[in-house]
């Protein structure tokens, strides 16, 4: 069966977008003056940079004669003109000019979307019902520090959910099994608000035996979350996962290592780490696009804390939508 026909089935049985941040660009993908169409939430999106070096995201079309912002849009000043009649829309979906009229409809509005740029991500705010920002993504002290590799970044189109996905950091016997680690690891987790904290204590295999390492995973909302590992090198993992469509997840890690003792995210030590997450990456994915999510899913002794993510996760859809 393949990953279409499950969906279609209705593998999951809670909705499709949550409530959160989630990542719609790295900062350096965008230029000042740049303009880039956009699929996600099962929408057209046009992202911009304006003039002055602000990100922005609109709805795509623009509402005079729908014209798709992001083929063709030209940025001007701090809004984008469209390519169809010229209208120009502000960075908030605001109509600040139609060059041939003498007044402007009061309902040239097109909707926009908060963005924050933090940790080297342009990340959007998402709410079915439209409510403002209820948490923040944290700075985080390793992304442009000279003490740090720059990012290196690995993308995947996954068919399947960010919740499925995220539940893996609480899923300790799963490493043993699916990843081949000599232990399940021990973990540890805990619920502060909107952010769900795993701290992991398992030993590690090198070259030169065993050795005793960390993995620290802290979810901030449904969409952005951290993973610190330790005991060979100091490395951090961003991780975000941003809804494509109902079916489709837009999956992506960068990946970050401590320059302690020379370390280097693309020779040695950093770089076999580096691809060892790939490689567990890769097996993960044939298991999340080919699986079915129960809601009352049978467990046993040693799995976890599956349940407690699953009510952790509940705070990320309005009352009514599960």
């Amino acid at each position: 069966m393949t990953p279409a026909s499950l969906a279609a089935k209705g593998r999951f049985p809670y909705p499709p977008y949550a409530n959160g941040w989630f990542r719609v660009a790295y900062a350096d993908e965008l230029a000042r003056g740049d303009v880039k169409a956009l699929h996600y939430f099962g929408r057209e999106l046009v992202l911009f940079r304006d003039e002055e070096g602000e990100a922005h995201l609109l709805d795509a079309f623009c509402a005079h004669l729908g014209a798709h912002l992001g083929h063709g849009g030209t940025v001007e000043g701090k809004g984008i003109r469209c390519p169809f009649h010229a209208w120009h829309w502000s960075g908030e979906g605001v109509c600040l000019d139609i060059p041939y009229a003498a007044r402007i409809p009061p309902k040239a509005k097109i909707r926009s979307w908060q963005v924050r740029e933090r940790n080297g991500l342009i990340l959007a705010w998402h709410h079915d019902r439209d409510e403002p920002p209820s948490f923040e993504i944290p700075v985080l002290p390793e992304v442009g520090s000279e003490d740090w590799t720059p990012y290196e970044v690995r993308r995947w189109t996954v068919h399947s959910r960010w919740l499925d996905m995220n539940e893996n950091a609480v899923d300790q016997i799963h490493f043993r099994y699916v990843h081949g680690t000599h232990t399940a690891p021990q973990t540890e987790v805990e619920v502060d608000g909107h952010i769900l904290r795993c701290r992991s204590r398992m030993k590690m295999g090198t070259p030169d035996g065993e050795v005793m390492g960390g993995i620290d995973t802290d979810d901030h909302g449904p969409a952005f979350q951290t993973v610190r590992l330790s005991g060979i090198i100091d490395t951090l993992m961003v991780n975000t996962a941003t809804p494509i469509d109902e079916d489709t997840t837009d999956v992506s890690f960068a990946y970050t290592v401590s320059k302690k003792g020379g370390a280097d995210a693309h020779h040695g030590a950093g770089a076999a780490i580096v691809r060892d997450l790939e490689k567990q990456m890769e097996q993960d994915i044939v298991i999340w696009e080919h699986k079915k999510y129960w809601d009352k899913p049978l467990l046993c002794d040693g799995d976890g804390k599956i349940a407690l993510y699953r009510r952790w996760w509940k705070q990320f859809f309005s009352e009514e939508a599960v």
